[in-house]
């Protein structure tokens, strides 16, 4: 399963870290010790489907528990029925310098 999460919270972070918030959600996917990319308006999730529902979880809550008041959680989804999808080097290497 390939997913991509965008956090949103009111606010973003604290007037030392500007995304603190948003970095609480990145941190929450990096130790789901799954494959993963940070992009500019999203982090994309690589995995077996258990582990990625709960690796988005972990994001979500991470970042209310962080000192967020309020977060929307925007998420894309791509399953394929028996491994047959694309991975994310299949969609993207041939964009990559």
């Amino acid at each position: 399963m390939i997913a991509e999460i965008q956090v949103l919270p009111r606010p973003s972070g604290t007037a030392e870290v500007t995304y603190a918030h948003v970095h609480a959600a990145i941190e929450a996917i990096m130790a789901a010790d799954l494959h993963y990319e940070v992009g500019a308006l999203g982090t994309t999730i690589e995995g077996p489907p258990d582990a990625v529902w709960a690796a988005l979880r972990a994001a979500h809550e991470a970042t209310l528990k962080s000192g967020a008041e309020f977060v929307v959680s925007v998420v894309k989804l791509a399953q394929a029925t028996e491994d047959r999808g694309p991975s994310m080097a299949d969609l993207t290497d041939r964009y990559r310098d």
